[in-house]
C-alpha cells in the first residue's frame, strides 16, 4: 500500500533522511519509531504530501483512502458528535443531497449508496468511539467549545478513527489522554480492520496495537515485524551478528594484508601477492549498525527524613472558596512510597498534585508535613515556562546561584546534558530535552518528594526507559500520573484513584484496573438516540454465548499450532546462528555454508509468515474474547 523509495529529505541544512526505502503491505498496523528529532512527524508529513522530498518518492497504492488527526482543535457551537459524524464526508454529503433531490432514480442511488456504507450505524459508531475517549453521553452533546483543548484535540483523534481510511497516520496519539482512554485506545487500535502508521513512544500500545516497527535511525528506515520488544530483540541480535562478522572480516583483512607485505617483493611470490591486492580491493567492508547514544540519567540522592512525609485528614481543596473539587481526602505518604495516580481526566489528579505542592491551599481538614521536606513537581504545562533564549546551563545558575560551574554541570549531567547540549539555547532542544531540562530544575535541592504529572509526554522510548530506571532507583518518594501503563506497572507499588470528588487507594494493579476499564466502557456504549439496546432473552443468550464459545476451539487451536511452529523455527533459527557464529566452522572450506545460509534465509521467510498467521490467529481469538466476555 505504501511504497518509500530513495527518500532523501533535508530541513534548514540537517539530513533527515537519506535514501530511505520501506515498502508497507495493505492493512499493515506500523509502528514509526526512532529518537527525538530523528524527523518522525517530518515522515508523517511527507507520506500525507504535505512536503515534498529533495529527491525519491513516498506514494500510496491507486484509490487509497488517506486519514491523519488534525492538528488545529475544533472549535465553535457544534457537538462533539456532530463533528465526528461531519468527518464522514462522503456520507453527510449524501444525507444533504437526500433533502433535496427530486430524481427518483437519484434518490436511489443515494439511498443504495448510504446502505452500502452502512450510513444507520454510523450514529451508534461514533458514540462508541468518543465514549471510548471519555465522552459519555452529556458530554456528546455538549458544544465543543465548552471543552478544553485537550479534551477537543481528542475530537480530532475521534474523527479520525470514525473515517476508517484505508491508511491512518497517528502522531503520539495518546499525549492528550488519561491512561484510561489511553487504554480504550490500545484495544481499539489492535483490532483495526485497515491499516496505520501509528509514532508513538508508549511500549505497552507499540507491543499490543501494531504488527510491525518501522525503525528511524541515521536517515534509514527497516521495518522489523512484531512488537516493539520482539524489534530491540531482533536489532540487538543483528548488531551483534554485525560486530561479528565485522571482526571476522578484520582479521582476514589483516591476515591478507601481512601476505602481501611479506611477500610483494618476491620474484616468487609476486602473483599471489597481487592476487591478494585486488581480493582486498574486492572486499567490501561490513557497514556497522552504529547504536545511536542512549540518554542515562538519575535523580540526586536526598537528605533521609523520618517517616511521614505528609499526612492528610478530612481534607477538602478546590479553586474556588466553597466549591471544593476533591473532598474527604485522609492520605498518608511515607519515605519510600511509589504511587500512581489513576482516573479519567478532569477528575482531579493535577488538583491533588497542586495541593500536596503547596500550589493549592486547603479549606478544611488537617495536614502535616514534614518540616524539611523539599518537594519537586513535575507540572504537564512546564516545558512551556521554560526560557527560549536561555541555556540550560543559565536556567540551572539561577536555581543553584552558590554552587560552583563544575557542580551545576555535574547536576545538569545526572539528566543527560554533556558540555555542548547544555550550552544550547532552550529553543534549539527538542521536546525530549526540554522535559529532561524540566526535570533537572525540579531537583536542584535535591527533593525528598517528586510529583511527577505527565514526564513522559515528549520523552522517546529510550528516555522512558531511563526514566523508569532512575524512578526505581530514586532514593525519595514518588506520585505519579502518566498513561503509559508500562511505566506506571514498573515504577509504582500502589495506585491511588481520583473518582467521585476523592482519593481512595485502589486494590489492584495496572493489569486489574485495565480489564475493570474496559468491561466499564463496553458496559456503558450506546445507540446513538442514547437508548440501551433491546435485551435478548436468557435464552437467545446461552445460545449465543455458547455460540461464541464453539468459535473459540479452532482460534485458539490456530494460535496453539503457530506458537508451536514459531518454538520450532526459532530453535533452528538459534542453533544456525550459533553455528554461523562459530570461528571454528569457517576453519577449511566449509563445504555446507552455502546450504546453511540457504537454510537460514528460508527459516527466516517461514518465521515471518508464520509469525503472521499467529498475529492474525491471536487478534481473532482476542476479539472473540473481548465479545464472550
Amino acid at each position: 500500500m505504501l511504497s518509500i523509495k530513495d527518500l532523501t529529505y533535508r530541513i534548514g541544512g540537517r539530513l533527515l533522511f537519506e535514501d530511505a526505502s520501506a515498502q508497507i503491505g495493505a492493512r499493515r498496523r506500523i509502528g514509526l519509531v526512532g529518537r527525538n528529532g530523528a524527523g518522525k512527524s517530518t515522515l508523517l508529513g511527507l507520506i500525507a504530501g504535505d512536503i515534498s522530498p529533495d529527491s525519491g518518492d513516498v506514494s500510496l497504492a491507486a484509490k487509497s483512502r488517506l486519514g491523519r488527526v488534525e492538528q488545529h482543535a475544533p472549535r465553535g457551537s457544534r457537538t462533539p458528535l456532530e463533528i465526528v459524524l461531519a468527518a464522514d464526508i462522503e456520507r453527510a454529503q449524501l444525507l444533504e443531497e437526500a433533502e433535496t433531490a427530486t430524481d427518483p432514480m437519484r434518490i436511489s442511488d443515494i439511498h443504495i449508496r448510504l446502505a452500502d456504507i452502512n450510513s444507520h450505524s454510523a450514529p451508534a459508531r461514533a458514540a462508541t468511539i468518543l465514549a471510548g475517549l471519555g465522552f459519555d453521553e452529556a458530554a456528546q452533546g455538549r458544544p465543543v467549545d465548552s471543552f478544553s483543548g485537550g479534551w477537543r484535540m481528542r475530537v480530532n483523534l475521534a474523527a479520525a478513527l470514525f473515517t476508517e481510511p484505508d491508511l491512518l497516520l497517528l502522531d503520539e496519539p495518546t499525549n492528550h489522554l488519561d491512561i484510561e482512554a489511553a487504554m480504550w485506545l490500545e484495544s481499539y487500535l489492535g483490532s483495526y480492520r485497515y491499516g496505520f502508521v501509528l509514532v508513538s513512544h508508549d511500549r505497552a500500545l507499540l507491543n499490543r496495537s501494531v504488527d510491525g516497527i518501522l525503525h528511524l535511525e541515521n536517515g534509514s528506515l527497516t521495518l522489523y515485524p512484531g512488537g516493539y520488544d520482539r524489534f530491540e530483540r531482533t536489532r540487538s541480535e543483528r548488531l551483534a551478528h554485525q560486530a561479528h562478522l565485522q571482526k571476522k572480516q578484520d582479521a582476514e583483512r589483516q591476515h591478507i594484508q601481512a601476505f602481501v607485505d611479506r611477500f610483494r617483493y618476491k620474484a616468487t611470490k609476486a602473483r599471489q601477492a597481487q592476487s591478494r591486492l585486488k581480493m582486498l580491493e574486492r572486499m567490501q567492508p561490513i557497514a556497522l549498525a552504529v547504536r545511536e547514544e542512549t540518554v542515562n540519567f538519575e535523580f540526586p540522592v536526598p537528605q533521609a527524613l523520618p517517616p511521614p512525609l505528609i499526612t492528610t485528614y478530612d481534607i477538602a481543596v478546590g479553586y474556588q472558596p466553597g466549591a471544593p473539587i476533591l473532598s474527604n481526602l485522609s492520605l498518608r505518604i511515607d519515605t519510600d512510597d511509589r504511587i500512581g495516580l489513576i482516573g479519567e481526566n478532569g477528575n482531579g489528579k493535577s488538583t491533588l498534585m497542586k495541593f500536596l505542592c503547596k500550589q493549592l491551599q486547603h479549606e478544611t481538614g488537617d495536614i502535616t508535613r514534614s518540616g524539611k521536606l523539599r518537594t519537586g513537581y513535575f507540572a504537564q504545562d512546564q516545558l512551556d515556562q521554560l526560557n527560549a533564549r536561555e541555556t540550560a546551563y543559565q536556567h540551572i545558575t539561577a536555581l543553584m546561584p552558590r554552587k560552583s560551574e563544575p557542580e551545576r554541570r555535574a547536576h545538569l549531567g545526572r539528566f543527560g546534558f554533556a558540555q555542548e547540549k547544555a550550552d544550547l539555547v532552550v529553543d534549539q532542544l527538542s521536546g525530549g530535552e526540554r522535559a529532561r531540562l524540566v526535570l533537572a530544575t525540579i531537583c536542584c535541592d535535591a527533593p525528598q518528594l517528586l510529583l511527577l504529572d505527565e514526564p513522559t509526554n515528549h520523552l522517546d522510548v529510550d528516555a522512558r526507559e531511563s526514566l523508569l530506571r532512575a524512578l526505581n532507583d530514586f532514593a525519595g518518594a514518588v506520585v505519579l500520573v502518566t498513561h503509559d501503563p508500562h511505566l506506571l506497572s514498573l515504577t509504582v507499588d500502589q495506585l491511588w484513584l481520583v473518582a467521585n470528588g476523592t482519593c481512595t487507594p485502589y486494590d489492584g494493579d495496572v493489569e486489574s484496573y485495565r480489564t475493570t476499564l474496559l468491561r466499564a466502557k463496553q458496559s456503558r456504549s450506546r445507540p446513538a438516540n442514547g437508548k440501551p439496546a433491546k435485551a435478548s432473552s436468557k435464552l437467545t443468550n446461552r445460545r449465543e454465548r455458547a455460540q461464541q464459545r464453539a468459535t473459540l476451539v479452532p482460534l485458539r487451536q490456530a494460535v496453539r499450532e503457530a506458537e508451536k511452529r514459531l518454538d520450532t523455527l526459532g530453535a533452528e533459527m538459534k542453533e544456525i546462528q550459533r553455528r554461523l557464529g562459530d570461528p571454528e566452522f569457517y576453519n577449511g572450506a566449509a563445504p555446507e555454508l552455502p546450504a546453511l545460509n540457504k537454510r537460514k534465509a528460508t527459516v527466516e521467510r517461514e518465521l515471518a509468515a508464520v509469525e503472521e498467521r499467529w498475529l492474525a490467529a491471536q487478534d481473532a481469538l482476542d476479539a472473540a474474547l473481548a465479545t464472550d466476555g
